[in-house]
């Protein structure tokens, strides 16, 4: 006699989850289901090593906060990632527990003491940027003799341009492109939010001639940066070409060998190039896509020339002897200059 098997809650849960609330109900966009989706394949395969059982015998009352725990140091200390990877993979466990939450109500107290699990305290880094001119010198190594070189130039002209992240620049189609007056180019951001940028004259011409080298149609629906194989280019594609062409700048420009640059260090460098223009910080933040002005607000605390030019604009104090000792904060003088600050 076949033994009976108890209903599976955890397949149900997670076919669900990844099939029909992410992409219908949320609209969640591809990418972040796939790093979902690889965070929880990382959580399961872990928790079968834990528990010596196959995937298809766990269940939800396996994965407690305990096995939680376990994994998120086995990603530390095992895997070597860092603190913000693990915060990745943390918040994707959260998501799909706060949905088991909400679809079986029997295992809400499991799924809080899960949501309960912190995510860590992270580094907040130096943002690392190119200068202007630094970017025309990584513009200038670039071989435009061959067809390779002349997409990896329009490429890095056209990431500098805009400013997008790099897979938004992967998805712009020829459909997406206005190369006529006003130049400008449609961007689907994080949740698929929609945006329109405007080009430079020298950009616009750079794409229209990459369109017509590879026989793109401008009404098509056909991705504008294409490998040697006439595939998409990825991202991995992208890291490689920034970095060879970094590579051969910092022979002539010692500046760049101590920077710590890929490829969203142009997006950065954009933005910081945006505001020593005069650009204020709503007008970035919409040029960039953020959906936090907070998120812009970064930029203006990262240029040092920016920091100096502000300390040299307020006059310093003149202090002088007195044989009488009073508070300063009486004298008009440091009111009138605390004032003008």
């Amino acid at each position: 006699m076949m033994k009976k098997t108890r209903p599976n809650v955890l397949a149900r849960q997670l076919q669900d989850f990844f099939t029909n609330y992410m992409p219908k109900l949320r609209g969640i966009s591809p990418n972040t289901i796939l790093s979902y989706r690889d965070a929880l394949v990382l959580f399961l395969r872990f928790v079968t090593k834990q528990t010596k059982r196959p995937v298809v015998e766990l269940d939800i009352e396996d994965l407690t906060p305990q096995i939680v725990g376990m994994f998120l140091i086995h990603l530390e200390r095992d895997r070597g990632n860092s603190a913000a990877t693990r915060n990745v993979r943390l918040s994707a466990i959260h998501s799909f527990f706060r949905f088991v939450a909400a679809q079986c109500p029997e295992k809400i107290e499991q799924a809080q003491r899960i949501l309960t699990v912190p995510f860590k305290k992270t580094k907040t880094r130096v943002i690392e940027y190119l200068e202007y001119d630094e970017i025309q010198e990584v513009l200038s190594v670039v071989d435009r003799a061959t067809s390779k070189g002349r997409r990896d130039y329009t490429l890095l002209a056209t990431m500098f341009n805009t400013g997008a992240r790099v897979q938004e620049i992967l998805n712009i189609t020829a459909r997406d492109l206005q190369l006529t007056k006003p130049f400008h180019v449609r961007l689907f951001g994080k949740g698929r939010k929609e945006r329109y940028c405007p080009l430079w004259s020298q950009t616009a011409r750079l794409l229209d001639q990459l369109c017509t080298e590879s026989n793109i149609v401008l009404t098509s629906d056909t991705r504008i940066f294409q490998n040697c194989r006439a595939s998409p280019l990825t991202r991995f594609g992208v890291r490689y070409i920034l970095r060879t062409c970094l590579k051969r700048a910092q022979v002539s420009t010692a500046t760049l060998r101590s920077k710590r640059l890929h490829p969203h260090s142009i997006r950065h460098s954009t933005a910081v190039a945006l505001l020593k223009s005069g650009v204020d910080l709503s007008t970035i933040s919409q040029w960039l896509g953020h959906a936090n002005l907070e998120t812009t607000n970064r930029y203006a605390a990262v240029d040092l020339q920016m920091k100096r030019d502000a300390i040299e604009a307020v006059k310093p104090v003149k202090v002088s002897r007195s044989k009488h000792r009073s508070s300063p904060w009486s004298k008009p003088n440091v009111l009138e200059w605390l004032e003008s600050l």
